[in-house]
């Protein structure tokens, strides 16, 4: 090496871009002892997490409204508003529709026979046929909703209005088999009403309805099983009574059980016989109908129409 490119005697020896003593590399700016760089641990951190990453942000999402369950508490209400309104209407309606007076049945024929008419053992020749009232057998029908097959004697079947019961007949020879069923489902099991064929009931009666409901004092003719009039007049006749409390047949209280003659009926045709109980004591004959029976006006005039 020449003189001129020799290193001075004590200069001091160079270094190394970078490097400190012993050759390493020098430490960054920001990092510590170890090599750890202040930067890296501290560097970067946020509110949202650590080693300098940043949490990012989740967006709000409001939750959907439940529309389903909504329409269904609406259908609800709104079905519970018309059944209380049909409720509502059907109770008026029924209110409205109520019978409370005989007059207000269309066809109701009115008659007046005396309380307390004599019972006898004869048979006694009615003004009306069927009868609504006049003297009548001790011994009465039996009248728990009873349905007869034949046609019952007409002196038993009267004192069972006496009681307060309803008597339906029909012409055999001209209602239906199924228009007598649905007679048979209006009487059957309810108290104070009885069914019986009444021959002759069309054609050879004052009345030539083929159906007919009795009561005392009372009567209505039918054309056919569904005419509503029948329950109407069932409704109101059975142990009836007026709109103030005034009773429509004589013996109030009175019982129409007398299952002796539900079992073996007398026939129309029949004489007197004692069967169940009797309520009264009788007499042998009774005055003629026309004379201890006739209505006090004529049944036309007092027809409602």
């Amino acid at each position: 090496m020449p003189e001129d490119q020799k290193p001075e005697k004590n200069a001091p020896a160079r270094r190394t871009p970078g490097k400190g003593a012993g050759g390493r590399q020098a430490t960054p700016a920001g990092k510590g002892l170890g090599g750890s760089s202040a930067a890296g641990k501290g560097a970067g951190k946020g509110p949202g997490g650590k080693g300098g990453r940043t949490r990012p942000q989740q967006a709000v999402v409001a939750k959907p409204k439940p529309w389903g369950l909504i329409a269904a508490a609406v259908a609800v209400v709104v079905f519970a508003g018309a059944v209380i309104g049909y409720a509502v209407y059907a109770v008026n309606k029924s209110k409205a529709d109520e019978i409370t007076a005989a007059d207000q049945i269309q066809g109701v024929q009115a008659f007046d026979y005396a309380a307390g008419q004599e019972h006898v053992t004869t048979n006694v020749s009615y003004t009306e046929n069927p009868p609504v009232g006049g003297p009548h057998d001790p011994y009465w029908a039996d009248c728990t909703g009873t349905v007869y097959d034949i046609n019952i004697r007409h002196e038993n079947a009267v004192h069972s209005l006496e009681h307060g019961a309803v008597w339906i007949t029909y012409d055999p020879d001209v209602v239906s088999s199924d228009d007598v069923q649905e007679l048979a489902d209006v009487v059957e099991g309810n108290s104070g009403l009885m069914l019986s064929p009444y021959t002759g009931l069309a054609t050879a009666s004052d009345l030539n309805t083929p159906i007919s409901l009795s009561s005392w004092n009372h009567r209505l003719g039918v054309d056919s099983a569904d005419d509503p009039r029948i329950q109407q007049y069932v409704d109101f006749f059975t142990y009836g009574s007026d709109a103030d409390g005034t009773s429509l047949y004589p013996e109030v209280g009175a019982s129409c059980q007398n299952p002796d003659f539900a079992a073996n009926p007398l026939p129309a045709d029949a004489t007197s016989a004692p069967i169940g109980e009797s309520d009264a004591p009788t007499t042998d004959s009774a005055a003629p109908a026309t004379e201890a029976t006739e209505p006090s006006t004529d049944p036309a005039a007092t027809t409602t129409n």
